[in-house]
């Protein structure tokens, strides 16, 4: 009879041949992982990937009882396509994988943002599934006087995200800031920008359009989840879209400051921890046709503060959900993490064995 001392979980994050030929779990950054797997009675190895020897992968994988998986949606200009061809075909040999490739496309793509912009964490958003839409609806929204933020489907990092607004002194152009870091804020034309836009319309892709939230200089929370439970807080200054500080020059790209991590019974994020565990996840669950059990093990959402309350209490505006490569995250979600795992191990054990 199999128990939790024979489970083997590989960790496996991005890298070269050299890099996989030399990983170990000591002195690793996914080390504290490791350690607490093993605290719970699973043996972790590395498994470093790549594309290009994705099959060698795949035969380390089917020798393991699960994977968990850190990899970007894009990684050194690729996306994710072939790993997730391929944890497919291991989750089908019934190797747990966390978080799945189908739940993914569900809840971690900025196209999440509009399909539960009702629920209480949403804010005005839209979305243009081809350049043409783009093209036809945007400048309506710009002639409002307030910035949105262009958001691309898939993407890591602040890569595809702009903050455009109309220029205040020159009707033909516009005013856009890219989040991905050391871009600097440019005056350009419409139809350009538009043209910059239309890369991200390929296969499946598209646009989220938000309206730019005021109160961005407050930072934002990231609110760490192990399945359907909060485990911990990140708070930081993403200031890749603000203006520049007083006294620089208009173009310089601020750099964001240090997130700080919290545990879970932070006071100030307690509002946040109870309506993301009892309203905004039963929600969005119901919206995306998610059950419990799929939920990935670890995963976070991001939060930008929306206007006061009148009550003076903060509300909050979903800025994003990652699912794909969530660390680093609070020391407190380590052992939760393990024991999630554990468990989903062990009752994919218990059914192989009935």
């Amino acid at each position: 009879m199999l128990t939790k001392t024979t489970l083997k979980v590989a960790l496996l994050w991005h890298g070269d041949r050299e890099a996989r030929s030399t990983a170990t779990l000591e002195k690793n950054r996914f080390g504290g992982v490791a350690q607490a797997l093993r605290q719970v009675g699973i043996e972790a190895e590395p498994a470093v990937y790549a594309d290009e020897f994705a099959d060698e992968v795949r035969d380390q994988l089917l020798k393991v009882h699960g994977v968990l998986v850190w990899v970007n949606p894009i990684e050194q200009g690729r996306d994710r396509s072939i790993l997730n061809a391929m944890l497919l075909q291991v989750a089908d040999a019934g190797v747990l994988v966390s978080a799945h490739p189908e739940v993914i496309l569900k809840m971690g793509t900025k196209e999440v943002l509009f399909r539960t912009r009702d629920m209480g964490w949403g804010c005005d958003i839209h979305l243009y599934a081809t350049a043409q839409e783009l093209r036809a609806q945007l400048p309506r929204r710009l002639a409002e006087g307030k910035p949105r933020v262009l958001k691309q489907y898939r993407g890591n990092g602040g890569n595809g995200v702009w903050k455009v607004e109309g220029h205040p002194n020159d009707s033909a152009l516009v005013r856009v800031r890219h989040a991905l870091r050391g871009s600097v804020e440019e005056d350009i034309s419409l139809d350009e920008f538009l043209a910059r836009c239309e890369g991200y319309f390929g296969g499946a892709g598209r646009l989220i359009d938000q309206a730019y939230q005021e109160r961005l200089t407050e930072g934002m929370v990231r609110c760490y989840l192990v399945r359907d439970r909060v485990v911990g807080f990140g708070h930081q200054l993403i200031n890749a879209l603000f203006l520049p500080p007083l006294g620089a020059a208009p173009g310089d790209a601020p750099q964001p400051g240090p997130r700080l991590y919290y545990p879970a019974t932070k006071p100030e994020f307690q509002l946040l921890k109870t309506k993301m565990e009892e309203e905004w996840l039963p929600a969005m669950q119901q919206v995306l046709d998610i059950d419990t059990t799929a939920l990935p093990v670890i995963w976070d959402a991001d939060f930008l503060y929306g206007p006061k309350a009148a009550t003076g209490e903060d509300t909050y505006v979903l800025c994003e959900i990652n699912v794909s490569s969530v660390y680093p995250f609070p020391d407190e979600a380590l052992e939760p993490l393990a024991r999630e795992t554990a468990m989903r191990l062990m009752k994919g054990v218990s059914t192989c064995a009935g």
